[in-house]
């Protein structure tokens, strides 16, 4: 899809002649530590060219006035400064909203209303983070427009509590992490219990990411998440039996196997065994990349999917058709699904001289066996959000 010309949209949607400032946060990918964050361990992900841009001015009033591009069915949203409760019927536009107001609770002086534009370019229903991206975008059009001085985790923080408490989203600090901290031509290591972090290059030299969504609905993400969340805390209540542990994310892959009979139910042992392995899995991907191992990490990928299909059970035949699909090209250097699961994305580091085979095969495998195409993004990896100052519009 083109980009629509920006400027002439917030001239003609706000009905002014200003020239608006614009801002940018990217979406993101995670490239392997899936289901590890509220176990406690690592992740890996990395900060996309997809994103969500937002124009924005400062009005000389308390009106806040919100336009989305991707929902312009809805209209212009308006609310007041003074009035930032959550309002179900102002839709997206909470997500903005509630970053606003939690800034505005930690002490921030956000003192005149707003028009704001938004437009995002990430594929809808791909699991890519549309949210932490408006989320992220408007922390620092507000850091920008009220010459903040603010702390970027405490921003990342902040849009987590906007997903957390003002949304009703338990999800862990990953997406609004990778798109704040994002950076060109790496991917972030994050610890998600003490948020320290290691940047990792990626040199794809002669590759690139391929980010498939399988179009299938995620109708079973949200209940077969909490459900998975509740295995895993059960089996660390067995394990905090013996051990003097936080999290699962604390165990080695040894102490594991050597206290998992510990778990007395059979199907959280492999829950637990998951979280412990694919966090080993994302420590292991940060060395190689380091060493610029493209074909060890690639191969981290395909044990990170097996163990989501085996262990972890959140895959699903949409997911493993696209996944096997991939493994059978030449080219390919590992694919694996990335997000919650049961639909979604998977994501494949190809050749770049083989994408277009490797597109054609993947598709007409996943059409036969699944009834409906999937859709193919090349995805670079991107800095974190930020202003745009030149050419952007």
């Amino acid at each position: 899809m083109k980009k629509p010309n920006l400027l002439d949209e917030f001239q003609s949607t706000f009905n002014v002649i200003n020239i608006p400032r614009m801002f940018f946060a990217p979406g993101r990918i995670n490239l392997i530590g899936e289901h590890t964050d509220y176990n406690g361990g690592h992740v890996f992900p990395a900060s996309i060219s997809f994103g969500t841009y937002a124009l924005a001015q400062k009005r000389d009033d308390q009106k806040l006035r919100f336009y989305s591009l991707n929902f312009s069915h809805i209209g212009t949203i308006e609310c007041d400064l003074a009035d930032l409760d959550y309002n179900e019927v102002h839709d997206w536009a909470n997500f903005p909203k509630g970053m606003i107001n939690y800034m505005r609770e930690s002490g921030f002086e956000i003192t005149t209303g707003m028009d704001i534009l938004f437009y995002g370019d990430i594929p809808n229903g791909a699991g890519l983070s549309s949210s932490a991206s408006i989320e992220m975008v408007t922390g620092v059009l507000l850091e920008g427009l009220f010459d903040l001085n603010i702390d970027r985790v405490q921003l990342i923080q902040l849009g987590q509590k906007v997903e957390n408490d003002y949304i009703g989203v338990n999800s862990g600090i990953m997406d609004q992490f990778a798109i704040g901290k994002g950076k060109k031509g790496h991917a972030i290591l994050l610890n998600c219990q003490t948020l320290a972090y290691n940047y990792a290059p990626i040199e794809l030299a002669d590759h690139v990411i391929i980010i498939i969504n399988t179009n299938k609905q995620r109708t079973l993400a949200g209940s077969k998440y909490n459900e998975r969340r509740a295995q895993c805390e059960q089996a660390l209540v067995d394990l905090q039996t013996v051990l003097q542990i936080k999290s699962i994310g604390d165990l080695t892959i040894e102490q594991f196997e050597s206290h998992k009979h510990l778990i007395t139910n059979t199907t959280n042992q492999k829950r637990a065994k998951h979280a412990v392995y694919e966090n080993a899995r994302t420590v292991v991907a940060l060395q190689q990349l380091q060493q610029s191992n493209l074909k060890a990490f690639g191969q981290l990928m395909n044990e990170s999917h097996l163990s989501l299909q085996r262990d972890y059970e959140v895959t699903g035949i949409e997911l493993d058709t696209i996944v096997q699909a991939a493994w059978d090209q030449p080219g390919i250097v590992g694919a694996r699904m990335t997000g919650a699961g049961f639909g979604g994305c998977a994501i494949a580091i190809v050749e770049t001289d083989k994408v277009d085979n490797f597109k054609n095969n993947v598709n007409k495998i996943y059409s036969e066996k699944i009834g409906y195409k999937a859709s193919f993004y090349t995805a670079t990896i991107g800095d974190g959000a930020r202003e745009l100052t030149e050419g952007v519009y």
